[in-house]
């Protein structure tokens, strides 16, 4: 992987990570489209480092306080029943079913789910899943002629089950093309969570798991055509671009709706079908040299 392979793929990374149209598929793609190499599973986990690393710093004080109480809560039984104390459980909670599908599902991670018809579906079927939650917040918020304003869920009304519910929508992320904002998001928002809600647990759920499988991945970044210079590159950047998406995207959901990423998402998977419908891209390409 050349340097400039690698800023643009950091570049990418930053800019899809946060934004519910699947940061993994568009690493694959742009590889694909520019016939480079695909980066691979390990290359898209580890510059996930670094965009896990702007959420850190983003919501640097949400972390610490629900750190704090849930540290104390292991000794404190009062402090058990704070709300910071019981989102850090909710969130280890959280990440057990990406946990054990990650490791059971590794291999078809690093190969089957990397074929371009099936990131093709997941971008449509996500896509229209995405418009469909999102559709019902927005009437739950503006109410109607013959039907009230509803109100929705916050982070203080998340238990056990919600939580466990959010794991796996973000579990459905391991297929390139899903979208683990765009998954956890649609997921909250079709419990009845407001869109803030859904968005700050998402990235909340995100760090643990995030970080893990990058840890896990660092044992193969040196391995065939990618090398540790570049990755590292490539994660600096995701990570400064990353910080201003997350803030940019923390502002956006608070007033628009999430249908422009809905039909970028359906037109994308589209065109991509057709494509490789028409032999202009391989549903495997790059992949033998990758």
């Amino acid at each position: 992987m050349s340097w400039f392979e690698s800023f643009i793929l950091g570049l990418v990374q930053g800019l899809t990570e946060f934004l519910p149209i699947s940061s993994s598929a568009h690493l694959r793609l742009t590889a694909a489209f520019a016939g480079w190499h695909d980066p691979g599973a390990a290359f898209t986990a580890i510059t996930q480092i670094g965009t896990e690393t702007a959420v850190l710093i983003y919501f640097r004080k949400d972390i610490a306080r629900i750190l704090s109480a849930w540290f104390r809560s292991l000794t404190d039984k009062a402090m058990r029943s704070d709300h910071d104390a019981q989102m850090g459980w909710l969130v280890i909670i959280g990440s057990i079913p990406i946990g054990v599908l990650g490791v059971t599902l590794k291999d078809q991670i690093e190969g089957p789910f990397r074929d371009l018809r099936l990131i093709a579906t997941t971008l449509i079927v996500m896509g229209i899943v995405l418009g469909v939650a999102d559709r019902l917040a927005a009437r739950d918020e503006a109410g109607g002629r013959h039907r009230a304003v509803k109100e929705r869920k916050t982070l203080r009304d998340l238990g056990v089950k919600d939580g466990l519910i959010y794991g796996v929508c973000q579990a459905m992320a391991l297929i390139p093309g899903v979208s683990r904002s765009g998954a956890t998001i649609s997921g909250g928002l079709l419990m009845g969570y407001t869109r803030e809600a859904a968005a700050r647990y998402s990235f909340l759920l995100a760090i643990p798991a995030v970080l893990a499988s990058g840890a896990y991945e660092l044992k193969d970044a040196g391995e065939g055509h990618v090398s540790w210079g570049p990755t590292i590159f490539a994660t600096i950047i995701a990570f400064i671009v990353g910080y201003a998406v997350i803030a940019w995207f923390m502002k956006f959901i608070t007033t628009k709706s999430f249908m422009p990423f809905v039909y970028y998402r359906i037109a994308l998977g589209i065109a991509l079908f057709v494509l490789v419908s028409m032999g202009v891209l391989s549903p495997h390409a790059g992949e033998s040299a990758g």
